[in-house]
């Protein structure tokens, strides 16, 4: 399964590059990636019916979140529906689509992953993995509904699918997670299912009741249910071959698949079937009514499948096995005929240029094979005997007619309640059947009927392989013909279930006769259309409408966020975080007031130098806070920083205190840096009772985390993780110092990470300071006179140099570089390590910046810092998959050996060569950050300052020319 994945996968990435040479032809490499799954379902045919075959690829086990895969009757069908007729839509694209067409490759590789999403929704036994996939499935459909993203109405479609289905998803996620948690749940899903029936799982609770409640409305809303059902006739605006597999046989059919498979155990559920069934009738009848009413060919079969899609809910959710295997006869109906319905619009609209009904006559006589496969798919819509439309409404029919015997009927109201609402089914199914025979002839007269209108018709020739597939599921409607298939596969679907499933082209006298009376009444409809026209124009709403209930609820809501962004986000940094620690304060406080008293066990402090140290910190935050001056609250704040090292060292981490410290000074210089731009004291001095309202908010805030922090560490009952780490270090990682095999070895994929967050930051810095791109030379002036110390330090003017900053940079900056190597090397068994080393090194040509100006930094890193920065990366990901050719795992610490002869042997291992890498990105971090704040500000002002030298100068003389005589 997994591979049948990956392989629409890599079909989806290759796409966009193969469509550049092979056009439309590229579809048929990619309908391979479908077509192999139909070839690996029909594969496991047997163990399918005999015993389920389940893939499994456990995740992460300690949250019992694992990848299953499980291939029962149901799945297998789906699996069969899904990629099959994905297969014939991409077949049917190959040349519905014109060889100069734009984007195919971006279409190809979407409609790729959707059915590859689709194919994992229907296959996966576990709640997240389905939502997962249920996610993806919306993604893409919304990436495809808005194909043609330079068309406004495209774009609205795809906004309003995305917003719908997407909201249900998340209610969809809620319910997972509520039923997976309940006593009995389980994120399996068909364990969850036979939980749910026989008992296991309490239906009546109303966590259960609450989450049944909201996986019903996610379902709705991905199958179009009302009063959902307004998304999916917007979406006809997505090109035909998404119409035929989106809105045919795949995407719609999610909500109503996530039916079919709960159902047999949530009909247990209080609600569960009485909602989705009354739902689904009224989909169904209100569907096939606005159907009626349509022009455009494509959204009479789009309202036709917001009936369809409603009469299959309506069945499924009944909660019998004779109501299920209606609905799955009907499953299987509705995505033949409907899919090729759709791609049979997309040719008539191919060689005529219309899809409006009212502009089209006689074209049967210049398109008689469409003309007669779409007259079959329609009455297959309409439900005529034989085809295979018939048979799944038939069953449907007979099940009402005879009395379902569900359960929750005769939960309902005493005495005869449950036949009463068979009977009631029955005559809304009957209504809406009739409803459907008039909108099916609707469709095919519209499209290809002799009208009394004086229109010609082109005799455009369609591509003979746009008319196979349409040809193919016409063909394959008549499989109904012997029944005995569908018989025996949904025996196999709804064992256990109550009652015995009836699929077969005869089911009685009755049965038969009110089919009779539904095509007798759709034909006099289609007969009676211009009557029903007026009625049906008398009867129309005049202002309400859901999709305007829709695009005001959305109006709405951009106002609502519009006031809530206004309160809370002024454009002022103070009430930012005044708002942040407000609502942090209050929550972690809730927190700890319902948490109660817990018995403490604290040891404030082991020497009074440790309390020396915090007043300090504490003395040195107050200044910061109360200093009105910006160089002095950075440098109040270094004083806080510098305390935490020194507490580090009383604690005996010499490590963690070095890099504090190291950074603590990078920190002071870019602070420096920045606030040479900036007025020397913060400008805006709040009031009295503003000053005192934050000092009493960060007092509660200091309060508040203390105590958090108290209690989280005084609740711990399991023994730390920290007594193993030291071992578990030298044993895996092969390294001593336990800080650095963490950042290396243990949770290195978080360093790596955080490795492309400094990137990042680096280059966002530099973009800012930059106007066009990162130099590395900032000026190309060279020093006339060069010392081979500091050689561009004749540059400066006498006035901005410091002979003892000058001799003091001599001497320390070739042994700050030395021990930053030092540091670099030693750093996996002794304090130090790659980031401390290359801080050390950055310090070091932040001291030549400062002894020299941007002269001597160009001197000093001949490198460019992007450069830099990029071969880092490299690096460390080269460290990260050396291990690979030692047959160990990404990252994971690997002993290297390595000889040279006389000089000894060297014995290291390859988490160096990521800390190599970090040392240079941290390197490259601080150049690019002093030579943008640094060097290149320095350069603009210089210019700066030239510029208003000439400007006075021009001033002066022009003045001088003006006070001249004449």
């Amino acid at each position: 399964m997994v591979t049948i994945l990956l392989l629409h996968a890599v079909a989806a990435c290759l796409a966009p590059f193969l469509g550049r040479k092979l056009g439309r032809n590229l579809l048929f490499i990619t309908a391979l990636a479908p077509f192999s799954a139909v070839v690996w379902a029909l594969s496991y045919t047997r163990e399918v019916f005999t015993s389920p075959p389940e893939f499994v690829w456990n995740w992460v086990g300690e949250l019992s979140l694992a990848v299953v895969f499980r291939l029962d009757p149901l799945s297998w069908l789906m699996t069969l529906i899904v990629s099959g007729v994905g297969t014939l839509v991409m077949l049917y694209a190959t040349r519905y689509f014109s060889s100069n067409a734009a984007s195919l490759g971006r279409f190809a590789a979407i409609f790729t992953a959707f059915a590859a999403a689709m194919l994992g929704l229907v296959t996966a036994d576990h709640l997240l993995i389905i939502y997962l996939f249920w996610e993806l499935t919306t993604v893409f459909s919304y990436l495809l509904i808005g194909h043609h993203f330079d068309h406004r109405p495209a774009r609205a479609a795809a906004r309003q699918s995305i917003q719908v289905t997407g909201f249900g998803g998340l209610a969809m996620f809620a319910g997972f997670v509520m039923v997976a948690e309940a006593p009995g749940g389980s994120y399996a899903v068909h364990v969850l299912v036979e939980n749910a029936r026989t008992g296991v799982l309490d239906v009546g609770s109303a966590q259960v009741i609450v989450a049944a409640l909201l996986i019903i409305l996610g379902a709705s809303t991905k199958s179009a249910l009302v009063p959902h059902h307004f998304w999916l006739p917007g979406a006809m605006a997505a090109p035909t071959p998404v119409s035929a597999y989106l809105h045919a046989a795949a995407m719609v059919k999610a909500g109503v698949y996530l039916i079919a498979r709960l159902t047999p155990g949530f009909t247990n559920v209080p609600g569960w079937s009485p909602i989705i069934v009354a739902l689904g009738l009224a989909t169904m009848l209100l569907g096939s009514y606005r159907a009626l009413r349509q022009f455009d060919l494509k959204l009479v079969l789009a309202y036709g499948t917001v009936s369809q899609l409603g009469l299959m809910s309506a069945a499924m959710a009944y909660g019998t096995a004779t109501t299920y295997a209606a609905g799955v006869a009907m499953l299987v109906a509705h995505a033949v005929f409907k899919s090729a319905l759709f791609m049979s619009v997309g040719l008539v609209e191919k060689a005529t240029g219309t899809r409006d009904l009212r502009e089209l006559n006689c074209l049967y006589k210049h398109q008689p094979v469409l003309a007669t496969a779409a007259a079959v798919l329609a009455l297959s819509m309409a439900g005529v005997p034989p085809l295979l439309g018939f048979v799944g409404k038939e069953a449907f029919i007979t099940s009402l007619f005879e009395g379902t015997g569900a359960g929750w009927t005769a939960s309902m109201a005493p005495h005869s309640a449950g036949a009463s609402l068979d009977v009631t089914a029955l005559v809304i199914l009957a209504l809406g059947s009739v409803l459907t025979v008039a909108y099916s002839w609707r469709y095919w007269w519209g499209a290809f009927g002799h009208k009394r209108i004086k229109i010609e018709m082109s005799n455009a020739q369609l591509p003979t392989l746009t008319l196979v597939p349409v040809v193919g599921l016409a063909v394959a409607s008549f499989t109904a013909i012997q029944p005995a298939w569908l018989q025996i596969l949904t025996e196999f679907i709804t064992e256990g279930g109550v009652g015995e499933p009836h699929i077969a082209l005869w089911s009685g006298p009755v049965p038969a006769l009110i089919t009779a009376a539904i095509l007798a009444g759709g034909a006099w409809m289609a007969w009676q259309r211009p009557r029903i026209a007026r009625i049906q124009r008398r009867l129309a709403p005049k202002h309400l409408h859901i999709s305007e209930i829709y695009r005001w609820l959305m109006l709405e809501l951009e106002h609502f966020a519009s006031l809530i962004t206004s309160l809370f986000h002024r454009g002022s940094l103070p009430w930012d975080i005044t708002t942040i620690f407000v609502v942090f304060t209050a929550a972690v406080g809730f927190g700890l007031v319902e948490v109660g008293q817990a018995e403490l066990n604290l040891r404030l402090w082991d020497s009074a130098t440790q309390v020396g140290i915090v007043a300090l910190a504490s003395i040195a935050a107050f200044v910061a806070a109360r200093s009105r001056s910006r160089i002095n609250a950075v440098l109040a704040l270094g004083v806080v920083g510098t305390a935490i090292s020194l507490l580090y060292m009383t604690y005996g981490a010499p490590d963690l205190a070095l890099t504090q410290m190291l950074v603590e000074v990078v920190s002071l210089v870019v602070f420096v840096l920045v606030l040479r731009s900036l007025p020397q004291n913060f400008s805006v001095r709040s009031f009295a009772i503003s000053r005192w309202a934050r000092i009493g908010l960060a007092g509660v805030l200091g309060i508040v985390v203390t105590g958090a922090t108290i209690v989280a560490a005084q609740a711990r009952v399991a023994e730390p993780i920290s007594n193993l780490i030291p071992a578990e270090a030298y044993s895996f990682g092969a390294g001593k110092n336990v800080v650095n095999v963490i950042l290396v070895d243990t949770r290195a994929w978080d360093t790596v990470g955080e490795l492309s967050v400094l990137l990042v930051t680096a280059t966002g810095v530099a973009s800012m300071i930059y106007l066009v791109r990162r130099s590395s030379t900032l000026e190309r002036e060279r020093p006339k006179t060069a010392s081979s110390w500091l050689p561009a330090i004749s540059m400066l003017s006498a006035r901005s140099r410091s002979l003892l900053l000058e001799v003091g940079t001599r001497v320390l900056f070739p042994t700050m570089m030395v021990a930053s190597l030092w540091l670099l090397w030693v750093g996996h068994n002794n304090p130090g390590g790659g980031f401390a080393g290359g801080v050390l090194a950055g310090i070091a040509f932040t001291l030549r910046y400062m002894a020299g100006g941007r002269f001597e930094l160009r001197e000093a890193s001949r490198v460019n810092p992007g450069a830099l920065l990029g071969f880092g990366l490299f690096t460390a990901t080269v460290g990260a998959v050396m291990p690979l050719a030692y047959g160990n795992t990404v990252l994971e610490s690997t002993e290297i050996d390595l000889s040279f002869g006389v000089l000894g042997n060297v014995h290291f291992t390859s988490a160096l060569i990521v800390d190599v890498g970090v040392y240079l990105l941290v390197v490259a971090v601080v150049l690019d950050l002093v030579t943008a704040l640094g060097g290149q500000v320095d350069k603009d002002r210089a210019e700066a300052e030239q510029a208003q030298v000439k400007d006075k100068m021009l001033a002066g003389s022009i003045s001088d020319v003006r006070r001249e005589p004449k």
